[in-house]
């Protein structure tokens, strides 16, 4: 018989062999910082999906950068744009821990998401700049390699040692695995075998069931991320280089389509503004005329406009890069771009004073004071979108991306809700509305909105919803509006993982 341990193997699938066969760099540090990892992936769990956000969301952010520090080290931090990062997202953290809008934490919750592997990722090798919009691509690319090709990271800590030591860690964690699954089937059934068995065990048993039925769904779904995220930490360990793709050059597109489209947009803005600045001037008698109430139509618009002018900003950045610099062609985009830059001004400036017209008849509200503040930050950018026609040289995004973090830090710092429940409540006081919604500035907005309420008559009358003075809500005397939210903030504030001081100064008010 052959003998087939002599038989000669072919080269080429040694070598493939030899590439499929990842060898993993495994020290001391890294089997210390799995368990690390898997308790980061535990409080994960903990505060994000199981607890209304909260504290525990500044805590997350707190143990991440701490985790990230000791792991490391020193170099993580050698690039100035992630020393400005972190700061920022630890500001954004903290603001979890401080207020209670609901908006505001999804929104603060989905930048986190964005800027936290950003912030982790910029000291990778080879990467963009910070300023070019491709890098937005590159560094969702290097964190999905972090967090999906590493995934042998995890198992490789587990099985690296020595022959026995390996075989006992692997032997540890399967006899702990079905050490709990015995107990969790056999205790019940000898529970329902024996009534002394079961009075004996009873307190036992309700006390886990109470516990450790959560907390055993928290620890596996701690288990199934923890290799996702010791992946990505064993990638910013040992940084690789980004395999790029060719990129396509800058300003290398003929001008003559980018010229034409933003024409037609010109011209239809233009057409826009016509008819605006004839609504303006004829007054109420014009618009009467054409079947449109001047309330009606001073209301209209005003978000939809924010809307059309980023597409307007896009549109003319994108000629502005794409667009070859030569001849006539180049000419007509920075002309035209110019000049659609200008026009979405003038968009932002009528939609600006119809919301003005809009909220001295009815007042501030949450949604409205944030597109006074869209309408700002669209103008910033719209202002530099007209320089970048003058200048082609100046670099947009460099400037568009730090104005954008800054803008959104600086709304974080106002009280929004504080603000509309203000203007509200002092428009009832002096006569100037009939009425206040007491359900939306109770229910709808944060507890920071409470504080106004307080001004108002708790008892009958106008202290009633439903009644004179108030838009109907329901039958509830204002008095035990308060009380409920009050009884909300103090449940929220019952557990660490959804603290915040808005809630709390509400519960002890």
């Amino acid at each position: 018989m052959e003998n087939k341990e002599n038989v000669p193997q072919a080269p080429g699938l040694n070598q493939c062999a030899k590439k499929q066969e990842k060898s993993w760099e495994i020290t001391r540090k890294d089997r210390g910082f799995l368990g690390l990892t898997g308790l980061f992936c535990l409080l994960m769990v903990d505060t994000v999906l199981f607890y209304q956000p909260g504290l525990g969301i500044t805590v997350l952010v707190m143990a991440w950068y701490g985790l990230l520090r000791a792991y490391l080290g020193r170099d993580w931090l050698r690039a100035g744009e992630s020393r400005a990062l972190l700061a920022v997202n630890l500001f954004l953290g903290l603001t979890f821990a401080l207020t209670s809008s609901w908006a505001f934490r999804l929104w603060n919750l989905g930048a986190l998401l964005v800027l936290v592997p950003l912030q982790a990722l910029a000291a990778s090798e080879g990467t963009l700049p910070w300023w070019r919009p491709a890098m937005l691509r590159e560094r969702l690319t290097l964190l999905f390699q972090g967090l999906f090709g590493n995934l042998g990271a995890a198992g490789a800590v587990l099985s690296r040692g020595k022959g026995g030591e390996r075989k006992r860690t692997v032997a540890v964690l399967l006899g702990c695995c079905a050490a709990l699954a015995l107990v969790a089937v056999l205790l019940p059934v000898l529970a329902g075998a024996d009534a002394l068995f079961a009075a004996l065990t009873e307190d036992f048993l309700t006390f886990c069931r109470e516990h450790f039925t959560t907390g055993g769904m928290k620890l596996c779904m701690a288990l199934v991320i923890t290799p996702f995220a010791f992946g990505l930490l064993y990638r910013l360990k040992r940084p690789e280089p980004l395999k790029k793709a060719p990129e396509e050059k800058s300003g290398d597109r003929d001008g003559v389509a980018f010229a034409i489209a933003l024409a037609a947009l010109c011209g239809m803005y233009a057409l826009f503004l016509a008819v605006q600045l004839t609504g303006i001037l004829g007054g109420e008698a014009y618009l009467a005329e054409k079947g449109i109430s001047y309330a009606e139509w001073a209301r209209s618009g005003f978000f939809q406009m924010v809307g059309v002018t980023a597409v307007n900003l896009l549109a003319a950045m994108t000629a502005l890069g794409r667009s070859r610099r030569e001849g006539r062609c180049w000419t007509a985009v920075r002309g035209l771009s110019g000049l659609l830059a200008a026009e979405s001004l003038a968009l932002l400036v009528s939609a600006c004073w119809r919301m003005s017209l809009y909220v001295s008849a009815y007042g501030l509200s949450f949604k409205r004071l944030m597109t006074y503040w869209g309408m700002g930050m669209m103008a910033i950018f719209l202002t530099a979108a007209l320089w970048k026609a003058v200048r082609p040289d100046f670099r947009f995004w460099r400037m568009a991306f730090p104005a954008a973090v800054a803008g959104w830090l600086l709304i974080n710092c106002v009280p929004v809700d504080y603000l509309a429940a203000k203007d509200q409540v002092d428009r009832y006081l002096s006569g100037q509305s009939q009425t206040v919604d007491v359900g939306y500035l109770a229910w709808e907005l944060s507890y920071d909105a409470l504080h106004q309420l307080e001004r108002l008559d708790p008892g009958t009358g106008s202290g009633y919803y439903g009644q004179p003075g108030f838009d109907s809500y329901g039958e509830m005397p204002l008095g035990v509006v308060m009380a409920d939210r009050k009884l909300d903030a103090a449940e929220e504030c019952g557990r660490w993982e959804s603290w915040n001081l808005s809630a709390w100064l509400v519960s002890h008010g």
